[in-house]
């Protein structure tokens, strides 16, 4: 745990309290991004422990949710929490009344013996806290207000957004196996029509707000204050925002040359 706690530069004790989770989760998202390099470049997308391990902690790396969620699983487990991970559907900008598949992956445990939804892996719309589990008030994170709904045996992920409710996912407490998360993960990663195959996409909070990038679109969303778009004029600016705007070390090679000129290509044919 010690190269996890200095990757997200956390120094607290390592204690299974509720203190502790809520600084794991609020370092963790501030310092390891949400990122989807390699299913954007068609490379595989290794959910094994030590291959996330190896990626998120040691290379530099961010990663999506299956990633992102496996690796604060493994901390909370070895600290003594009993995790349980679970699937969700999608319904961020979907359609209404849409059951789409179970593609993202999120945690369930009991934090001061009250179960919680656990999630370092949504995006630009992560909570980067806890989120309690029996009720449907309004629950205050750094950085946005959310609500969980309680429909039969499924619970309703929302964001209040510009003065609304909106819905993230929908999900029940059915636990979920590796076999499952590899079955999700591939889909994810693989499948044309998935946006992390069709479009490259990173984000990260930090402690003013959030940054986001969805191809050539660098968007700001400060707590005070009105947010920014810029749009990303070349390649270079786009690995220079990738390395300093969301600390990504990119991978060597020159796929990510090709991958990232043929990117901009499209942009200037639309």
């Amino acid at each position: 745990m010690e190269a996890y706690f200095a990757r997200i530069g956390y120094t607290g004790e390592s204690v299974a309290v509720p203190e502790t989770v809520r600084a794991l989760v609020s370092c963790h998202v501030r310092s390891i991004p949400f990122e989807n390099i390699d299913p954007f470049l068609g490379r595989p997308v290794a959910i094994d422990l030590p291959s996330v391990e190896h990626k998120l902690v040691r290379g530099g790396r961010g990663g999506y949710c299956f990633e992102q969620n496996t690796l604060l699983r493994a901390v909370l487990t070895e600290m003594g929490l009993h995790v349980k991970g679970l699937a969700a559907r999608v319904l961020w900008q979907a359609p209404e009344n849409c059951r789409p598949p179970q593609t993202h992956m999120i945690l369930c445990s009991k934090i001061g013996g009250v179960p919680h939804l656990i999630d370092v892996g949504f995006g630009a719309r992560t909570p980067t806290a806890p989120l309690r589990l029996d009720t449907e008030g309004e629950q205050v994170c750094s950085h946005g207000v959310y609500r969980l709904l309680r429909i039969g045996e499924d619970f309703v992920l929302q964001m209040q957004i510009d003065g609304q409710w909106l819905p993230l996912y929908r999900f029940d407490l059915q636990r979920q196996t590796q076999e499952d998360y590899k079955v999700f993960n591939w889909y994810s990663s693989t499948y044309p029509e998935s946006q992390f195959v069709r479009e490259l996409i990173a984000a990260r909070a930090h402690d003013r707000g959030r940054h986001t990038l969805r191809g050539r679109e660098l968007r700001s969303y400060p707590h005070q204050g009105a947010g920014s778009i810029s749009m990303l004029a070349n390649p270079r600016e786009l690995c220079e925002a990738l390395a300093d705007v969301f600390g990504i070390r990119l991978p060597a090679g020159q796929q990510v040359t090709h991958a990232f000129a043929a990117l901009f290509a499209r942009g200037e044919s639309a």
